[in-house]
């Protein structure tokens, strides 16, 4: 697969941003975030674009940049630049990055089907990694008429949800352009910006950001590999039935089961972080479409002598039900949590430092998890149908993303480990069976 660079601008807001938007401050909390720009990838067959003529491909492209430039009047600071002294993000409207590609030497279709073997080139389809522009997009056209919407959104900015607010937001301006009936309303989100003002860093401890502990360095992109694994509905079902515990207070989620599978295949890990999301905890209740981070850490700690180990001899490998077990009732917690306003910054860089200062001192071998299954990201319609598949691409630190399998019901879990590790991960006899069966395209996960 060959991806050339057909082009490259700047699309700027259509409206220009007013003079008393022009500053907008980062609240503390999306200071704590890594100065990365994480990756999306969203997937559109040909069926609907009636083939991919250079008239069809100009006309999608014209309809994408014209309807991006609408939305970001909406969203005007994402065309902006940061600001690193003094943390803020200047909207000048400078604009968001935006790269039309061609791949060459193969179908949408011939990708899909060899996808894992494609997961190490998946950054081409994404580009600006490294670039200015707090967002890059990037367009990979097929000879087919498929298409590759590459999404880099600078984490200073986006969690999960302003993620998913943003895309809603222009793929429904795009599909109101193309027209077919699209109410004017339906699926425009006006956001609303300024989260430093709305929960600010406590009055007598405004010295706090400087209390943060610094993360654990990231060895590098060339020291791990990412794999993905599928797990379909009915392996979840059985998953769900080996994890069944009467004293349980719920059936145990899809989401839980998979992550607690993953953690006991790497019982090196004494201690796990599982994202939620903070917006439904905190009262009083934020503003409809509150732009920013709002992510925070679900700890579940698992320690040998819960498993009858010592520091001496090794624990025994505990019951997926105890793993499950030990998780549900980490997010319960969590969930029962109701967060003032003025405690949402302290909470949330309490359990950053925990965690960093504990893998730091070699204590905790630390692992993530982030589900952003039930996010709707396989509702996002351009106008020319939904997309067939969601992907990320691969990373610099050991954690796990579980995704939406295309049917809805099952997940994939893509998986990151150091490559001294992954071999050893892969041939577990939890994971075995998911990494030696055809997945649902009729192809192997590697």
């Amino acid at each position: 697969m060959e991806v050339q660079i057909l082009r490259t601008k700047l699309i700027k807001p259509s409206i220009p941003t007013p003079p008393h938007l022009r500053t907008l401050k980062l609240s503390p909390i999306d200071q704590l975030k890594y100065p990365i720009k994480a990756a999306i990838l969203l997937y559109y067959s040909a069926e609907g674009s009636n083939g991919s003529t250079e008239k069809v491909e100009r006309r999608r492209m014209d309809r994408l940049e014209t309807s991006l430039s609408e939305t970001l009047t909406r969203f005007y600071p994402l065309a902006g630049r940061y600001i690193k002294d003094g943390n803020w993000v200047d909207c000048n409207d400078e604009g968001v990055e935006f790269f039309v590609a061609k791949v060459k030497g193969c179908r949408l279709s011939e990708f899909l089907s060899r996808r894992d073997e494609m997961i190490d080139q998946l950054s081409h389809l994404a580009g600006g990694e490294f670039t200015s522009p707090l967002v890059s997009i990037q367009i990979s056209m097929f000879d087919c008429g498929g298409l590759i919407m590459g999404f880099r959104l600078c984490h200073y900015l986006f969690d999960a949800f302003s993620s998913i607010s943003f895309i809603t937001s222009w793929a429904s301006t795009a599909r109101r352009r193309r027209g077919g009936g699209v109410r004017m309303d339906e699926g425009v989100i006006w956001p609303t910006f300024g989260m430093a003002s709305i929960l600010p860093l406590p009055p007598n401890d405004s010295d706090l950001l400087n209390k943060m502990k610094p993360m654990p360095c990231l060895m590098g992109i060339d020291n791990y590999v990412t794999r993905r694994l599928v797990f379909d509905n009915a392996e979840i079902s059985e998953l769900k039935a080996r994890a069944h515990d009467p004293s349980f207070p719920r059936q145990p989620s899809r989401v839980e089961v998979v992550t607690a599978l993953i953690r006991r295949a790497r019982m090196r890990v004494s201690r796990a972080k599982h994202s939620m999301n903070l917006r439904p905890r905190i009262v009083p209740p934020l503003p409809p479409w509150s732009f920013g981070n709002l992510q925070s850490w679900v700890m579940a700690r698992f320690t040998a002598a819960e498993s009858g180990g010592t520091t001496e001899v090794p624990a025994p490998v505990p019951e997926l039900k105890v793993l499950v077990g030990l998780l549900m009732d980490s997010i319960t917690k969590s969930k029962e949590i109701i967060v003032g306003r003025e405690d949402v910054f302290p909470t949330l860089l309490r359990t950053r430092n925990e965690s960093n200062e504990a893998a730091e001192k070699g204590e905790a071998d630390l692992f993530m998890f982030t589900s952003w299954c039930r996010f709707p990201f396989y509702q996002m319609d351009f106008g020319w149908g939904k997309p067939v598949w969601l992907s990320r691409i691969p990373w610099a630190y050991q954690s796990t993303f579980l995704l939406d399998a295309e049917d809805g019901d099952g997940i994939e879990a893509w998986v990151c480990f150091n490559k001294q590790d992954m071999p050893l991960f892969l041939q577990d006899e939890d994971i075995l069976p998911f990494t030696s069966k055809p997945n649902l395209s009729g192809h192997m996960v590697i």
